[in-house]
């Protein structure tokens, strides 16, 4: 049975897209690992330095290239986490909806 060319346009057109979503899903999962790679092996670093004994220990932390984009996303997450700290204060009564 012939597929009409519509019907086979279509088919190839979402196809096409869906290896598209699929190589980005892949790059982005790459992409993912990679920095929790990085910032779980900081994260071991950085439980060494506060069990360590010696106060004068220096430990070189080690950027992988993928973390780097996240960079400028760190004071964005400070912000957030300062907003988490502060005390929740109740909202103003609305008089004006009366």
């Amino acid at each position: 049975m012939d597929t009409p060319p519509s019907i086979a346009d279509t088919l190839g057109y979402l196809q096409y897209y869906f290896q598209e979503l699929t190589e980005h899903q892949n790059t982005s999962e790459h992409a993912i690992n990679i920095t929790l790679t990085g910032l779980t092996a900081q994260l071991h670093q950085l439980t060494q330095l506060m069990t360590s004994p010696a106060p004068a220990l220096t430990v070189a932390l080690s950027l992988p290239m993928s973390l780097l984009s996240v960079i400028p996303l760190l004071p964005v997450l400070a912000a957030l986490s300062k907003q988490q700290m502060r005390p929740k204060l109740p909202s103003p009564p609305n008089f004006s909806s009366k």
